[in-house]
């Protein structure tokens, strides 16, 4: 799996076939780009007014002394830059706008995207990693949009307006000004080179910090249970000091680029004022030719330093899109088929047919499984951890497509079937109970509108969940933390039970509903998980063997296949791996209890077991 060295590595400065992949979602908002860039160019036309009327006043009307021509350049001045003023709003707003929308089509259909990729795509790629596709590699090319690909035009426009005016005014004074470019791509070339590799760097510290604090706070129990504080501020104290001389080496390369461009500059400047100014003594030049040019000049070094700058927009923006277009090229591999069968199951009657899966090739996890679930039974999948019971589950709601074999549901292969018309016939009660943020009601009925608030009472009501939601400050509109911290493993899974009976699904899938719960609190789980199996067909995965011995038929599984199937008393009278789980899980109960009369309940428990 890459790691956060791998998340930094840069591609090509310039891409020409991202860039062109870029551009298409510029196409929905041409309208605006198209305003902004007219207004950049009128800008950049603008700003070349003002050092030529600055030369027609010197030049013409303060040597003839008309106040009234001088009246007349000083309202055109000020007229130019109130229109610059305009412009440059109008083109900010316009971009900055059409930003903001990119940005937001950009992430919806990222998160689309993600809504669709299947489950073996999110076990090889770190959540923090996508997080970071949705959020901050798109503010990366929302810069790119807004101060990049369509300003930079202004610039260039500029450049060009500036040197064919020089060249106008006088080509010979223009070659002397022109005669510093060579310093420029020298120092633009040695900045691009080493901003690059710097740039790269203090992203890499940055993904090194977020890698640390993500780690680090989720474990903060386990930090703070072995006393890892020093050692671990320590190692921080590292990794931030090595992120601030990243940024220090940064800031240098910027510190000699600025500074440098200004020397070149003012360089420029006085080869001007050398050569220009002897040449207005010898009135081969004007005077206000000779200040036009100077202002010319300091226009004319600001677009190269601005467009420096934008080299690393440019580079930063190409490497986000790579990976956004890696993550948006990503093969959806589970998907509704065209033209599936029509309709909607309504028994539940699910067959497992000869099934064979495996996570890696070669590696299979379920072999040759086969095995029914009829409507309204209820079915336990039992075995030693590794055995294939999840994967069993993962296979029916078709997080995954099964390699060999098929699944049916009412003689339909799930392959065959709409996705949502699958999932929404399956109820789905885990061990680990995912609850949002916002209400207790809102965490039963998760944004089902039909659901109304007396379903919600009577689901929660039905399950004992009322007991400790009615001791909440607000009841059911009791505000949960993120993750549900705020809540108990037990109280969870009762929230989890009451959501999967006001969904009321058809086939109802429990995966080790009970565990990690104290005694009284499994009793109450209990006894809502008979209120929520009652008349639903139910597969259950269990570790606790007490928990399903009223099951209509139990499934051994071992090693990926399905070695023993029968009831409760059928498996232990076949004496086989149910029978030795059993034995096992009692003997333990009687060591944990310390109870004599427990212990010898359970040796009479094993003897009756081998009589049987």
């Amino acid at each position: 799996m890459a790691t956060h060295h791998d998340e930094e590595v840069l591609g090509k400065a310039y891409d020409a076939r991202l860039m062109r992949r870029l551009l298409t979602y510029l196409r929905p908002y041409r309208g605006q780009v198209a305003i902004a860039l007219g207004a950049i160019v009128a800008h950049s036309a603008l700003e070349l007014a003002p050092p030529y009327l600055t030369k027609v006043v010197i030049d013409d009307y303060i040597p003839a002394r008309d106040l009234s021509g001088l009246w007349l350049i000083a309202v055109l001045y000020l007229s130019s830059l109130v229109t610059t003023f305009g412009l440059e709003y109008l083109q900010t707003w316009t971009l900055q706008m059409a930003g903001q929308r990119i940005m937001f089509d950009m992430r919806m259909q990222v998160y689309g995207h993600l809504q669709r990729l299947d489950l073996k795509f999110y076990d090889r790629n770190p959540v923090g990693r996508l997080m970071t596709r949705v959020t901050t590699d798109v503010d990366v090319l929302n810069e790119l949009f807004t101060g990049g690909v369509v300003s930079v035009f202004g610039d260039v426009f500029t450049l060009l307006g500036i040197m064919g005016v020089l060249i106008w005014m006088n080509w010979r004074l223009a070659l002397v000004a022109f005669c510093v470019l060579p310093l420029i791509v020298v120092i633009t070339q040695w900045f691009r080179r080493h901003v690059r590799e710097s740039y790269r760097t203090v992203r890499t510290w940055i993904a090194r910090i977020n890698a640390f604090l993500q780690e680090r706070i989720t474990g903060t129990s386990t930090v703070q249970l072995f006393r890892r504080e020093a050692r671990d501020y320590a190692d921080f104290v590292d990794i931030d000091r090595a992120h601030r001389d990243a940024n220090v080496q940064s800031i240098f390369y910027y510190a000699v680029f600025y500074p440098a461009i200004e020397l070149v500059s003012a360089l420029a400047a006085s080869l001007i004022l050398w050569v220009g100014g002897g040449w207005v003594m010898q009135d081969v030049l004007t005077l206000g030719s000779l200040v036009a040019f100077l202002q010319y000049a300091q226009r004319f070094f600001r677009p190269i330093s601005d467009m420096s700058e934008k080299f690393n927009i440019l580079q930063g923006a190409m490497a986000s899109s790579e990976r956004i277009f890696a993550l948006l090229d990503t093969p959806v591999e589970i998907e509704s088929p065209k033209g599936g069968a029509s309709g909607v199951p309504s028994l539940g009657h699910i067959r497992f047919e000869h099934v064979t899966f495996a996570y890696v090739e070669g590696e299979p996890v379920l072999k040759d499984v086969s095995f029914e679930v009829r409507p309204g039974q209820r079915v336990a999948l039992v075995g030693a951890t590794g055995s294939g019971k999840t994967t069993i589950i993962s296979l029916l709601l078709r997080f995954y497509d099964v390699q060999e074999g098929r699944i049916t549901v009412d003689g339909v292969d799930i392959r065959e079937m709409d996705l949502p018309v699958l999932r929404a016939l399956f109820g789905l009660v885990l061990q680990d109970v995912h609850l949002s943020t916002g209400t207790i009601a809102e965490n039963v009925r998760l944004g089902r509108l039909e659901i109304t608030d007396a379903a919600v009472r009577r689901a929660v009501d039905a399950v004992h969940a009322s007991t400790f939601i009615d001791a909440l400050p607000r009841g059911l509109e009791t505000p949960v933390a993120e993750r549900g911290a705020t809540l108990s493993v037990g109280q969870k899974q009762l929230l989890s039970l009451a959501r999967a009976l006001a969904f009321d699904p058809l086939v109802l899938v429990l995966d080790e509903a009970t565990s990690s719960v104290d005694t009284d609190t499994e009793l109450l789980i209990r006894d809502a998980l008979g209120v929520v199996m009652r008349g639903r067909t139910t597969i259950a995965i269990a570790h606790r063997l007490s928990t399903i011995q009223d099951m209509d038929c139990i499934v051994v599984l071992h090693k990926g296949q399905i070695r023993e199937s029968g009831t409760h008393r059928e498996l232990l009278a076949a004496h086989g791996i149910y029978h030795r789980l059993y034995q096992l899980q009692v003997r333990d109960r009687a060591g944990e209890s310390g109870d004599p009369v427990v212990a010898g309940q359970a040796g009479a428990a094993g003897d009756s077991v081998a009589v049987e």
